[in-house]
């Protein structure tokens, strides 16, 4: 029996997300012998894009007029970083994407796709994962969510959803197994060379200070923490010259950055030491020095934390030769 699958091709989507779904899906169906594939794929836009016909090779069918109730809805990733923006232009989905759910379809999204997932409520108080470096500011958009930000994908009850990048194809083959079985699943892998034993996205994580603020006191606290962070033994040392409460910093600070000064002052020494064990030949200890820790268990602890894997273990997979 045929699985009806919905693709839908909103406004600013990532050409890369598409031709991902696509390409996986339509390998299940190649790999799979007789004339009834285990998917039928459909397209689906609203009716204020362009009328483009065809997509891809696949007709595409509007959501306005469509009374088709579908097995699986897929929701890719988009290309932009104004994910307010593009939860506006493409709230047409939204009503669309809540009956479907209502009449018993699943749901999947992609890597930032998570924005238009979670606008739908049908994320509330479940899990979720995104882009790792979107996590920040889904966090602040979707309070209600479960958002998991270290993990490559999440299954909660009949919702998906995947980080970044290659997390795509881990879901992917996740759904692959849920509808055609193990052995699809593990052909579907072998061909597109997929880790299956990866679980974890942190350690792609790249530190992004926000500092597209207006808030003077706090954009001081943060040029000390990032020029000082090496020397730094207490968070008061850099604070005593700024004129406010130390409470009253923390909580500016937390809200204009999303996270606390120590945990700051954390993610900027950890950035630094990962830049370290990229690019010299500096041993652990030295660059525990260098990024200011005094005790070697602690730096660990929190390296490991933030990244999902030890500095040794870093230093093995992303090590510029």
């Amino acid at each position: 029996m045929s699985r009806k699958l919905g693709l839908i091709v909103p406004h600013d989507y990532k050409l890369l997300s598409i031709a991902a779904i696509l390409e996986v899906f339509e390998t299940a169906n190649k790999l799979t012998s007789g004339n009834e594939k285990p998917f039928e794929i459909m397209l689906f836009q609203s009716e204020n894009q362009i009328d483009q016909g065809n997509l891809f090779g696949y007709k595409v069918n509007w959501i306005e007029n469509s009374e088709t109730i579908l097995d699986l809805i897929l929701i890719p990733a988009f290309t932009t970083d104004n994910m307010s923006e593009m939860i506006k232009k493409n709230r047409s989905f939204i009503p669309w994407l809540q009956k479907q759910h209502q009449a018993g379809a699943e749901l999947a999204s992609f890597c930032t796709g998570a924005f238009l997932f979670a606008a739908s409520g049908l994320l509330n108080e479940k899990l979720a994962t995104t882009h790792v470096d979107a996590c920040s500011a889904f966090t602040k958009t979707f309070p209600m969510v479960n958002l998991k930000p270290e993990e490559t994908l999440t299954a909660d009850g009949s919702l998906y959803t995947s980080g970044g990048s290659t997390s795509t194809f881990h879901l992917l083959i996740l759904l692959v197994q849920k509808f055609c079985g193990n052995e699809m699943a593990v052909k579907i892998a072998k061909i597109f060379s997929i880790d299956l034993n990866r679980y974890k996205q942190s350690y792609f994580s790249t530190f992004r200070p926000n500092h597209l603020h207006n808030d003077t006191l706090v954009a001081m606290l943060q040029q000390k923490i990032e020029s000082q962070y090496h020397s730094i033994e207490k968070l008061e040392e850099i604070t005593k010259d700024i004129p406010t409460s130390a409470r009253n910093m923390t909580r500016r600070f937390k809200q204009v950055t999303g996270i606390p000064p120590i945990e700051y002052l954390q993610n900027i020494r950890v950035e630094s030491s990962k830049k370290y064990l990229e690019q010299t030949q500096l041993s652990i200890s030295e660059i525990i020095e260098k990024t200011g820790y005094n005790d070697p268990k602690a730096f660990r602890k929190v390296f490991y934390k933030m990244v999902g894997m030890k500095p040794i273990e870093y230093r093995e997979k992303f090590r510029v030769q």
